[in-house]
């Protein structure tokens, strides 16, 4: 992955003899005259600093020496707020401070104390951050270094009380002057607020600085604080690896490394999931992810038949846990016995966890989506007809759209959506299930005949997924027995303890065909067809024409459209949804030509593996995004609602 931040020189000022390091510093970043009698003092040149390219901008008039920053910060006490703006650099032309290694972009200053806050972007040079590099020499390596830093410098911010703003009454009290910094969660994720450049070994972080203020009068002396003591603070704990644990950091490198080595094995022992002996699978409460107290929780055990072993590149270490096989698997038991607990848990294998979550090496495929029914949501040329079909007035299923879909269409329509993406798993929990969509039982067969009802239960329907489309299904099923005709293996969850009940319930299933009667027909299976047109993106349907703004995890307003996430059920941070807001808005520029919504999607997967997160917002310092898989991206796409935004072709 390439990133923006480089060791770029120029021409510039600056002080230093000429010789030794104020000779090293001047041909790295450029010199010229400098401003006073010789000595190792900070300085620097205007162009010079390391920082992203040149996106189009016109350059500000801000960028120097880190010295003239605080001076001219100084200055601007008792100005009009609209001062701030001589604080503007591009991303070229920073606030150098040679003596501390480090530059200082200020993309914007906010032009009032009311607006969003500035952002930032400070790039710490290598031979300042010195982090070894064998730390970041793979990509995973790279992701799981940016994320310790990251939780180091969000937890060194709050214990500074730079968090917080000022506190005043009134328009004309005292206001901002607090650093945010984003707020990391239990899972490893690729993000945009600290990273490192794997070319230069160069820290990039990117943070808001809410200037501060008394009613719209610079506070010049509060803000010469964050930039001459909280900033450069921050920078020493936290962005270099003098201030670190070396064997901390290592085993937090490592223990994201072998989670995502751990996942890349599933394929090659044909399971599609792994749960670890020993892993911790409640959380605290519904509000906070972190585990629950060992003292409370059951440890997770797996079946003697399904235990399998890996043994981890970097620890050495054996693991042993339940490995989940290609194919059908249900997880039932009673209510509140951990059947939904541990789907949670797979939905969320997705993502690296950091060291002490208790679901550290509890990994499912990439490829697994969680699938449930969503009332109301908008559905744009889905060909649902493998569950849906013969609807009342020839409605055409083949080509379905809605602005209120049922639960039971909308639930057909999200495993379409997924498949179109190459799913190859699929989590379903029927607590959020259709359950027209999920069982229709022969006492309802024989009431209503099969040609007036449309809809093929999934019961039918998943068994040829698997045998004709190698797509697996992870069920929770408490209510019905229907799905064991169809299973591969059965769980039973009792007490939080995971049980192999799978020929217990074939013997049941074989029990009851000779008991009965009546040919037992609601779980013979029909084939899952491929579907065979392509959906294709207007890209001017995805013009915001308006604000753009992430309001929560779970929406968006997108223009006057209010995006409604909160089914997406593997989002895990706000951030993430940032980041879906901005890939929204390149659609319009990367839909360009016939191309189909699939390749669309895997274009902008692979911009992103290629250029970062701040290639979704290009000239930006925004440190606010988090990354999401290509299927996150395709259920915005097709949730948000704009006429003729997908058609077939």
């Amino acid at each position: 992955m390439s990133y923006s931040g480089g060791r770029s020189g120029g021409r510039g000022g600056g002080r230093g003899r000429g010789g030794g390091r104020g000779e090293y510093y001047k041909n790295k970043y450029g010199g010229g005259g400098g401003r006073g009698r010789g000595g190792r003092g900070r300085g620097g040149g205007g162009r010079g600093g390391s920082g992203g390219g040149d996106r189009g901008h016109p350059l500000p008039s801000g960028g120097g020496s880190y010295d003239h920053l605080q001076s001219l910060v100084q200055s601007l006490d008792g100005k009009s707020y609209p001062a701030y703006h001589s604080l503007d650099t591009d991303l070229k032309r920073g606030w150098v401070d040679l003596e501390r290694g480090f530059t200082l972009f200020c993309e914007r200053a906010q032009s009032d104390p009311f607006a969003p806050p500035t952002r930032c972007r400070i790039v710490v040079d290598a031979s300042k951050a010195a982090f070894p590099p064998q730390l970041y020499s793979n990509r995973i390596k790279a992701v799981a270094l940016a994320d310790f830093l990251l939780r180091n410098l969000y937890s060194t911010c709050k214990s500074l009380g730079a968090d917080a703003s000022m506190r005043g009454s009134g328009w004309k009290g005292p206001k901002g002057g607090d650093i945010q910094v984003l707020e990391p969660c239990q899972h490893v994720l690729e993000q945009s607020a600290v990273r490192i450049d794997p070319s230069t070994g160069n820290i990039v972080t990117q943070i808001t600085v809410n200037l501060p203020a008394r009613g719209r009068t610079i506070l010049g002396h509060a803000a010469e604080t964050i930039f001459a003591n909280t900033i450069p603070t921050m920078i020493e704990r936290c962005l270099c690896y003098a201030s670190h644990s070396a064997d901390q950091l290592r085993q937090h490198v490592e223990t994201v490394e072998d989670q995502v080595w751990l996942r890349e094995q599933l394929e090659s022992r044909n399971i599609v999931a792994f749960v670890r002996n020993g892993a911790i699978l409640p959380r605290k409460s519904g509000a906070d992810d972190r585990p629950m107290a060992k003292s409370e929780a059951v440890p997770f055990e797996s079946p003697s038949r399904l235990t399998i072993n890996f043994t981890l590149p970097n620890s050495g270490v054996t693991v042993k846990g339940m490995g989940i096989p290609k194919g059908i698997t249900l997880i039932c038991g009673g209510g509140f016995h951990g059947k939904s607990t541990l789907l949670e848990t797979l939905q969320l294998g997705i993502y690296p966890k950091i060291p002490g979550d208790g679901r550290e090496f509890c990994v499912t495929s990439m490829s697994a989506v969680k699938i449930r029914a969503e009332d109301g949501r908008n559905i744009r040329s889905v060909d649902i007809s493998n569950f849906i079909n013969n609807l009342p007035f020839g409605k055409n299923t083949t080509c379905f759209s809605s602005e209120d879909a049922s639960g039971s269409t909308s639930q057909a329509t999200s495993i379409v959506e997924a498949l179109e993406c190459d799913a190859k798993a699929l989590l379903i929990d029927e607590d959020t299930c259709a359950t027209n969509f999920m069982i229709r039982d022969d006492k309802m067969m024989q009431l209503v005949a099969a040609e007036k009802e449309p809809i093929t239960p999934f019961v039918r329907t998943v068994r040829s997924l698997y045998d004709d489309c190698q797509v697996s299904s992870i069920l929770v099923i408490g209510g019905t027995g229907d799905y064991f005709d169809v299973a591969d293996n059965v769980l039973v969850m009792d007490s939080y303890k995971c049980f192999d009940a799978t020929e217990k319930a074939k013997m049941i299933v074989a029990n009851s065909k000779e008991a009965s009667e009546l040919p037992h027909t609601s779980s013979q299976s029909v084939t899952f067809r491929p579907v065979e047109r392509t959906r294709h993106i207007s890209g001017n349907a995805f013009a915001p024409n308006g604000k753009v703004k992430t309001n929560s995890q779970d929406s968006i307003s997108y223009g006057e459209t209010e995006l409604d996430l909160k089914c997406m059920e593997q989002l895990v941070t706000k951030a993430q949804t940032t980041a879906l807001s901005a890939a929204l808005q390149r659609l319009p520029e990367l839909s360009k030509g016939d191309q189909s919504f699939k390749k669309i999607l895997y274009k902008l997967d692979k911009l992103i593996d290629n250029e970062g997160l701040d290639i979704l917002a290009p000239g930006q310092c925004h440190g606010g995004m988090a990354r999401p898989r290509l299927y996150e991206i395709a259920g915005a796409i097709n949730r948000l609602r704009r006429e003729n935004s997908i058609t077939q072709k």
